[in-house]
Parts: structure tokens; C-alpha cells; sequence
């Protein structure tokens, strides 16, 4: 193995004297989420897109209509249902044994697998829904499942994978921000190109500059090569650390034990509740964000600066954070983070018709996410030990399962709420800002800014009272940890 044990300094709460890593690995698990982050939007945003607008073009309009309804309903009911299925998948990780390690080969499966399935998504399963809707439909639904299912277990054994490369908090903090970099240029590199790149191929295959079928089938080949490249980087290019602290934990035992791992680790489990206030929080906002141009503002043509700014904002903070987390512990790095939001939110609720104060706000909005997010993963990471030391059992895949899986119970919610607030504020159909009264900019501020305000408090309040969880607490833990196994292999000789 290429990853050494980590040595530790004999003060607690100080940076560790952790040797240097091999580049190339860094490089090589960095790499990994620029694929991942872009087949994530893909899937999450622009297959939808796919569906409504070229999918069925060559069939009945109501049928088609009809269709389309079967599979955004299909979608939504997935995602509720993998409110379930991730700790389940993290089980099924967390058991893998391989002589390539337990996170690798899901690398390796989860690059090849999906990218197929994804090409045969984006070409009506090669043609066949020109041919029979009926069996279309039923190979769709199948493939759909297997696809974000496979899809799940790369996410959740590339970020289950930190805790296996090192066991030092610092460290994991480098190699989550070099993910979280990589993947907001993934995530939103394919906002920038999706329409470009569609939209030549369309003209090169039919003559056509459009958003047609074979444009869609071409990005999604560039995709699932993306996709393959970067997964099988990680699979190749990194090696999972087998310490003692790893080799020594008990079985994970059966997929009723995933959920008892869950439940029994309360640090877990106040740090996934401060964070879902945070995510359903921020989908509330961002989901509404272009009605607040549309209507508030009566400027949707500007509505493009609201994907520039999280572009910026990411591209300058998250290479900075394990520079700041040496210094500053991550409880005030939240707390600083959510102090800025607290901030934006404050600049949207008092000027929401000014354009300037409303570039400022999203300014303040945006530049704490990877932060916040980072500090999130980076707890939930350090509570693997804490879980370990109380029950025994790393269960490692698991764990960080619940971190996808917050994010898709928020992505769920934000359908809903983006829907309630369109039509409770009477932003639907023809309206236009003109139309707007006081009654319909009050609602809209309500359910944009006042409410999802009040989960940023109520966020930070869980954090600051309830996570106990930080890096000093993470030294003693693990020493701990290490003095147990110490002990019990003196009692063994």
C-alpha cells in the first residue's frame, strides 16, 4: 500500500506532523469527483430536460405527454425511496472485501456501469421508443433504477473512501477540499457547455442548430467517458490505508446493523440534522432564485449571474479551506459561514427590487457553501471514529451516507417548495413583474427568505449546542482508539 500510517504528534488539538502524500494520488482522487459532480448534474438536472424536450419528439403529443408525467413521477418516487437505500448501499460497501480494498472496486464498477446506462438512456434506449413506447417504458424504468443505483454506490464510496486514505483530520480536510474543487468545476462546467455542445451536434448530424436527440446522445457520450476516466483514476490511482484502527474493527454485520450504526452515533446525528436545516434552507432559496429576477426584479435576462456567482465564489474558497481549517477550527469556520448567509439573507429581505444589493446578497449567499459543506462532510468523516469508539464497528461507507442522502431528502423538498411558492405568490402563467402586487412580494419573501432564514439559525443553533465533534475531540478520540488496540494486542501475546 502506498498510504502509510499517520503519525501523530503527542499534543492534542495541533496540527499533526502527517508525512507527505503522494501528489499523484491527491491528483488522482481530486480528479475523481470532476466526472462524478458532471454526471450528477446531468442526471439530477438535465436528463429532465431530455425527457420534455426530445425524448418522445417523434410521438403522439398526449401520449407523449402522458410519458413524461410516468417518468418525472418515477424520479421523484426514486429519490424518496433512496431516503432508504443509501445507508443500505453504505452497508454493502462498508462489507466489501477485495484485494484491491473495499471502496476501489465500486470506483471501478461505478465509472464502466452507469455511463452505459447512461448513453442508453439518452438515445431512448438506442431508438426502441420510436419503435414500442410499451416496452420502451418498462426497459426504461429498469435502467433508470439500475442507474442511479450504481451511480449511488460510486458516490458513496468515493467520500467514503477519505476516511480510509487517512485517519487524520487535517489531511481528510485536504482531500475534501480537493474533491469539493474538482466538483464544482464538474457541476458547473456542465451548465456552461450542456447547451453548446447539444446543440452542435444536432447541427453536425441533422443540419439543424437546435437542442435535438442526437445532440443529447453525444453529450451524454462525452459525459459517460468523462464519467469512466475519472472514477477508474480513483480506482487506479489511490491506495486505502489498512491501519490497525481499520483492521481491528469489528464486522459491520447485516444491513439492519447499517441503520443501528446510524442511530447509536448521536454526533452523526446532530450533525445531519444541523445540516438538513442548512440544505432545505439553501434549495429553497436557490430554487426560487429565478422567479425573484423574473418577477421581483422584472430582469430574467440577468438570472445568468446567479450561476456565476457560486462558479467564483467556489473556485476562490474551497482551495482555501484547509488552509483556514489549519488555523481556524471548523466550529468557527461554520460559524463564520453562517454569519455570511444570516447576512445575504438580510440584504434580500431588505432591498429585493434593487439589483445591485441583490448581486451583493447572493455574493454573502454563495461564498460560505463549500465551507459549510466541507465542515459537514468533515464531521460526519470524524464521527467514525467516534462511532467505533462506542460501538466498536467503523462503519465508514455508511456514515458518509447520510450526507447524499440529506441532500436528496432537500432535493425532493425543493420540487415542492418551488412549487408552493409560485403559485402562492402568483408568479405562474403570463404574470409578469408588472403584475406583481405587495401582497404576491410579501408572500415571495416569506417563503424565499424569512422561512428559509429561520432554518439558517435554527441550523447553526443544532451546530454550536448539540456537534461536540471537532478536530481536538477527533485527536483524542483516535488515541483512544490506538491505546485500546495497543492493549489488547499486549493482552494477546
Amino acid at each position: 500500500m502506498s498510504g502509510s500510517t499517520t503519525q501523530r504528534t503527542a499534543t492534542p488539538g495541533q496540527p499533526q506532523a502527517v508525512p507527505t502524500r503522494n501528489m499523484g494520488q491527491k491528483i488522482a482522487y481530486a480528479f475523481g469527483n470532476l466526472g462524478q459532480a458532471a454526471f450528477y448534474n446531468t442526471m439530477s438536472t438535465f436528463f429532465i430536460t431530455f425527457v420534455t424536450t426530445a425524448l418522445f419528439i417523434d410521438v403522439d403529443k398526449t401520449l407523449a405527454a402522458r410519458l413524461i408525467a410516468v417518468i418525472t413521477g418515477l424520479v421523484v418516487v426514486i429519490r424518496i425511496a433512496e431516503i432508504f437505500l443509501d445507508p443500505l448501499l453504505g452497508n454493502l460497501v462498508d462489507n466489501t472485501n477485495t484485494r484491491w480494498g473495499r471502496f476501489r472496486p465500486w470506483q471501478f464498477i461505478g465509472g464502466l456501469v452507469p455511463g452505459i446506462l447512461l448513453i442508453m438512456v439518452f438515445t431512448g434506449l438506442f431508438g426502441l421508443v420510436d419503435v414500442n413506447t410499451g416496452v420502451f417504458m418498462v426497459l426504461f424504468v429498469t435502467v433508470f433504477i439500475l442507474l442511479d443505483v450504481i451511480y449511488s454506490l460510486r458516490d458513496i464510496s468515493y467520500w467514503g473512501m477519505i476516511p480510509a486514505i487517512s485517519s487524520d483530520s487535517h489531511e481528510r480536510s485536504t482531500y475534501t477540499a480537493l474533491g469539493a474543487f474538482t466538483g464544482s468545476i464538474g457541476y458547473n462546467g456542465v451548465t456552461v457547455i450542456v447547451v453548446p455542445v447539444v446543440s452542435w451536434f444536432t447541427w453536425k448530424f441533422t443540419g439543424q442548430w437546435e437542442q435535438g436527440r442526437t445532440g443529447w446522445a453525444a453529450f451524454a457520450i462525452i459525459i459517460a467517458v468523462l464519467g469512466l476516466l475519472t472514477a477508474w483514476s480513483v480506482a487506479f490511482g489511490t491506495r486505502e490505508n489498512q491501519g490497525e484502527l481499520r483492521a481491528k474493527a469489528e464486522a459491520n454485520g447485516n444491513p439492519i446493523e447499517a441503520f443501528k450504526a446510524i442511530a447509536q452515533n448521536d454526533q452523526l446525528l446532530w450533525v445531519a440534522l444541523s445540516y438538513l436545516l442548512y440544505s432545505v434552507a439553501n434549495v429553497a432559496t436557490t430554487g426560487v432564485l429565478f422567479y425573484q429576477f423574473k418577477y421581483v426584479l422584472g430582469a430574467p435576462d440577468s438570472f445568468s449571474i446567479a450561476g456565476v456567482i457560486p462558479v467564483i465564489t467556489g473556485l476562490v474558497t474551497t482551495p482555501l479551506y484547509p488552509v483556514l481549517n489549519r488555523r481556524i477550527p471548523r466550529r468557527w469556520l461554520y460559524t463564520a459561514g453562517m454569519a455570511f448567509m444570516i447576512a445575504g439573507y438580510t440584504l434580500f429581505i431588505i432591498a429585493p427590487m434593487n439589483l445591485p444589493v441583490v448581486i451583493v446578497a447572493l455574493v454573502l449567499f454563495y461564498l460560505p457553501a463549500q465551507t459549510i459543506q466541507m465542515t459537514a462532510i468533515l464531521s460526519m468523516t470524524d464521527s467514525i471514529e467516534y462511532g467505533q469508539l462506542k460501538t466498536g464497528k467503523r462503519n465508514e461507507a455508511v456514515t458518509l451516507s447520510v450526507r447524499p442522502m440529506l441532500d436528496k431528502i432537500a432535493g425532493a423538498l425543493s420540487n415542492g417548495i418551488v412549487g408552493f411558492v409560485a403559485v402562492a405568490a402568483g408568479m405562474v402563467g403570463n404574470t409578469t413583474a408588472a403584475d406583481m402586487t405587495a401582497a404576491n412580494i410579501r408572500t415571495f419573501k416569506t417563503c424565499a427568505y424569512y422561512l428559509p432564514l429561520a432554518g439558517i439559525v435554527a441550523s447553526l443553533v443544532v451546530f454550536l449546542l448539540t456537534v461536540k465533534i471537532d478536530e481536538n475531540m477527533h485527536d483524542h478520540i483516535v488515541e483512544q482508539l490506538e491505546e485500546r488496540l495497543a492493549s489488547e494486542n499486549t493482552d494477546e501475546q
